[in-house]
């Protein structure tokens, strides 16, 4: 089976006698599950389940053939159009691929693709432009941030980075104590930048950095839950301290898995790994 399969599948699903659901989906219907089934092929590669980037990736395969069909039916372009016009650019965009120029390294590629922007007349008033409005905060923070880097807006070393975001965490609690809730945000809002800022700084990327917090905090949370079922307990029965013996325990139970350290006997390595999968397999995780 080819992509020209899947794009006669999708004819099928919009025609007359297709599935009423996908005949009555819109651009601005579908925006969601686009967005959707992007966050799925994120989470499936921070999984590292190969299986699961695989399903993934044809989930949001399939998003952008139903694209290329609403634009078809309305003779504005096609999915050949599409591959045409990205293959093209790729090759347009890498002479020292395709062509006859040369680059070193990463940072040579950049300065040629600014070049090559300004040759096809797209060559921003701004170097902030161009970043996408609908991006996740965080990412599109780290995205202008770095932009701003790259011309010469940045700190010179991490202390300075981190002197400034002590400096905005005074701000915050001043704000805290004079009860303004729209200066808080405001404040609030500085404190996520800086962080941001730091991250890029560091090397980290905040949006990734965020979302991995986010897993762990519902595994542990999760833990708490099943353990509490086991007990025939319900969470609002259980105290703070209970919840956060639990927690506690299933931290220590996710270090144990990822310890390297030489104290730590490869068997009592896997042991643990079986136990977090087990844990896992009942919570549905």
């Amino acid at each position: 089976m080819d992509l020209n399969k899947l794009v006669e599948i999708m004819e099928k699903l919009r025609s007359k006698k297709g599935c009423p659901w996908d005949k009555k989906q819109t651009r601005e219907s579908l925006k969601p599950y686009l967005i959707e089934e992007a966050y799925e092929v994120l989470e499936a590669i921070e999984e590292n389940n190969p299986a699961k980037i695989k399903e993934e990736l044809g989930d949001l395969l399939f998003q952008i053939i139903f694209h290329c069909q609403l634009a078809k039916e309305n003779n504005e372009f096609d999915i050949n159009e599409v591959i045409e016009s990205i293959s093209q650019k790729m090759i347009s965009r890498h002479p020292h691929v395709f062509g006859e120029s040369e680059c070193q390294t990463p940072e040579d590629v950049i300065k040629q693709w600014e070049v090559l922007k300004k040759k096809e007349g797209k060559l921003r008033s701004s170097i902030l432009e161009g970043v996408p409005k609908a991006m996740p905060s965080l990412l599109r923070a780290h995205r202008l941030q770095k932009r701003a880097a790259q011309a010469g807006f940045d700190w010179e070393k991490l202390d300075d980075v981190l002197l400034k975001l002590d400096e905005e965490i005074e701000e915050f609690k001043d704000a805290i104590k004079k009860g303004n809730k729209e200066m808080m945000e405001e404040e609030f809002g500085d404190i996520l930048f800086m962080l941001v800022n730091l991250s890029r700084f560091i090397g980290i990327n905040p949006e990734d950095a965020h979302r991995k917090t986010i897993s762990k905090f519902i595994h542990r949370f999760r833990y708490i839950e099943m353990k509490a079922a086991e007990e025939n307990k319900e969470l609002s029965e259980m105290t703070l301290k209970e919840m956060d013996r639990l927690w506690d325990e299933a931290k220590f139970i996710e270090k144990r898995a990822k310890s390297r350290e030489p104290g730590v006997k490869s068997e009592e390595r896997k042991t643990v790994k079986r136990k977090v999968q087990k844990m896992r397999r009942k919570m549905n995780y």
